[in-house]
């Protein structure tokens, strides 16, 4: 046995035969390299995959305690609204997709708040004003978050607030340490003006660092607040209240009855074909309509025989971007004031035309009306995602936002959270599926996705702004054309182009020197990006193998984030008799 094995060892080029000359020995072959920075998790329990660890890990906690995918999800959420303010929180909104093992059902959440009922356009201009500047007080619309919470957890979660909320209170009263992408992220300069800002994010007056813990009391309170009261704590309570009257004076328009009557709505995911797979968005107002609408023109093009990263498969997709963002441009606003024509916009046949149109030779720099182009490029790309998987295999796709960052960053007093931005998305111009008015939500940038096949059910999402759709696009194509799993798809190069009109495109550095070279040649202006950037946003997976029973988990590098497992409930062994 001992002269087997040796021999095998020296089959496979661990041992060099001594009876061959050096200089005739056949050079070694270099071993083939990893081609993924992490490793996927992999049970037969839950994960929760967030972009930041302290909260993945409260998630996770929740499975053990014997919580779902519904339960975890809303507790790592809330700590990620402690942990990483800078990007979403209780002054943001949510959207959500459910994945129902047992039935095999999906149910979809939009918890987008709506502007207060006396903002109007015309409200606006007898104030001079004519747009919607980002730090403004008519920026924000009523936050979504908690009520989002509120159904989720009515609709399938088994916990109390008590427990879901514990681990976000604990960390806001005793503090963190800040991680390194956080410490990174933490302050921006131009809301260092913006009330209750710097009081609550820099306390002191002193910039929080790497390893610094940051505590923040008053966001711990209002998470009591719906620990206590549930959703009205929120938006019918004394901190309801108090925010009304910060809002106002700061020039807003919103009342308590704009809180008082806010409702989350459930609505049926949209859904689209490509090569096999179904893949799932929530419907408009948000614009996961352009990823189908992307994915149904690639559709048309071999992009597996064109190879994954090749000047010709990014071509196709860089272009299929532009078709598929000029018709959400266009068409897509609050389904609630005038229809939107999604079942046209899915169209496979409309597909097929968007993609003759396009020259595999030439980039295409027009394709928006211009006027279109200016208001739709600025909007924010400060977003999380998670993902959380049960052992049933209930599969929770949740992203939650400010909108740009802190959002407007003003802070109510008392409130430790930072409102956000998301009203600045409409048009000023009446007459538009997204022109302003009161009670009205409007076009989101942050959408939650789905995707199966058989017995694999996958839930997913990357965040970013108007980055999101194309890179839910490129996660689905590296999955079902290039055969990647799924935290392999998340760190794969990727492009993001965050206007709507010219060539101008950013693509990673993981992509050839060549191809770059081939994209230019065919007009494209690339902006060459590090490895691993934040302006590609940042993903989570879950995946289930029903016929084996077995759940699978990736985490984007490019955040401070991780997948973790859910540990066994482990019994005290007795002794051996």
């Amino acid at each position: 046995m001992k002269l087997l094995c040796l021999a095998l060892l020296v089959s496979l080029g661990v041992f060099a035969q001594e009876d061959t000359p050096s200089a005739a020995r056949p050079a070694a072959a270099v071993p083939p390299g990893r081609e993924q920075a992490r490793s996927m998790i992999v049970t037969k329990l839950g994960i929760v995959a967030a972009p930041q660890f302290l909260a993945a890990q409260a998630g996770a906690k929740i499975l053990e305690a014997g919580g779902n995918a519904v339960d975890a999800a809303i507790a790592a959420n809330a700590v990620v609204g402690v942990t990483e303010p800078f990007v979403n929180g209780m002054g943001g909104d949510l959207f959500a997709i459910v994945y129902e093992a047992k039935t095999g059902k999906l149910y979809g959440l939009n918890s987008s708040g709506w502007t207060p009922k006396g903002l109007t356009i015309d409200a606006l201009k007898s104030k001079g004003v004519t747009k919607l500047d980002r730090f403004s007080v008519h920026a924000i619309t009523v936050p979504g978050c908690v009520a989002g919470w509120d159904a989720l957890r009515k609709r399938f979660g088994t916990k109390s607030y008590r427990e879901l909320l514990a681990a976000a209170i604990y960390y806001a009263e005793n503090g963190f340490p800040l991680p390194e992408l956080g410490a990174r992220y933490w302050i921006t300069q131009a809301l260092l003006k913006q009330p209750g800002y710097r009081e609550t994010y820099m306390p002191g007056g002193t910039r929080p660092q790497l390893g610094d813990v940051f505590r923040n009391p008053a966001l711990a309170d209002s998470l009591r607040q719906v620990v206590e009261h549930g959703r009205d704590g929120y938006y019918k309570g004394e901190l309801t209240e108090r925010m009304v009257k910060f809002l106002r004076a700061q020039g807003g328009t919103h009342t308590v009855e704009d809180f008082a009557e806010f409702e989350p709505e459930w609505v049926e995911p949209i859904t689209t074909t490509y090569r096999g797979w179904d893949i799932y968005e929530l419907p408009p107002n948000g614009q996961g309509i352009a990823a189908l609408s992307m994915l149904n023109i690639m559709e048309n093009f071999p992009l597996k025989d064109y190879g994954h990263d090749s000047a010709a498969a990014l071509h196709v997709m860089i272009e299929a971007k532009k078709l598929a963002y000029a018709d959400m441009a266009k068409f897509v606003g609050d389904p609630r004031f005038g229809p939107v024509p999604v079942a046209q916009m899915l169209s496979k046949d409309l597909a097929k035309q968007r993609a003759g149109l396009i020259d595999m030779q030439k980039a295409s720099c027009k394709v928006l009306p211009s006027d279109l182009a200016a208001t739709l490029a600025a909007h924010g790309n400060e977003t999380i995602y998670l993902s959380t998987i049960d052992r049933e295999g209930n599969i929770v796709s949740l992203i939650q936002s400010n909108y740009s960052g802190y959002g407007t960053g003003m802070v109510a007093p008392g409130a430790g959270f930072s409102f956000q931005n998301r009203g600045q998305g409409f048009d000023l111009e009446p007459g538009k599926p997204n022109s302003l008015a009161g009670h009205k939500r409007p076009l989101h940038t942050i959408i939650p996705a789905f995707m199966r096949k058989g017995d694999i059910t996958i839930g997913f999402g990357i965040m970013g702004g108007w980055n999101q759709s194309q890179a839910h696009a490129q996660f689905v194509s590296n999955v079902v054309d290039f055969g990647m799993n799924v935290q392999m798809a998340l760190e794969a190069a990727r492009f993001t182009k965050g206007t709507f009109d010219g060539c101008d495109v950013q693509i990673e550095s993981g992509v050839g020197e060549a191809v770059l070279r081939e994209l230019s040649r065919r007009g494209h202006i690339i902006t060459p990006m590090a490895g691993f950037a934040t302006a590609m946003g940042n993903g989570e997976a879950v995946m289930r193998d029903g016929r084996r029973g077995v759940n699978f988990a990736g985490s984007d590098p490019r955040t401070d984030g991780a997948a973790i497992p859910e540990q066994p409930v482990l019994v005290e062994l007795k002794a051996r008799p």
